[in-house]
């Protein structure tokens, strides 16, 4: 009895494992999928966001 415990325990944790490296695997490759220029464009968004921020919290 014990036994098949463990068994089932083992089984959902190497399905667990499974799953979570299909979900990093899916991140990655939307991840790669953005073009250098988009990627650019998207980090001064967010550096003018930050810069806003600054500006209005410091005054």
């Amino acid at each position: 009895m014990r036994w098949t415990v463990w068994k089932a325990l083992g089984l959902a944790g190497l399905a667990g494992v499974a799953a979570g490296g299909a979900a990093v695997a899916r991140a990655e490759r939307r991840r790669r999928a953005y073009t250098p220029e988009e990627i650019r464009s998207r980090l001064h968004e967010r550096v003018a966001e930050a810069e806003r921020c600054a500006t209005g919290a410091g005054g």
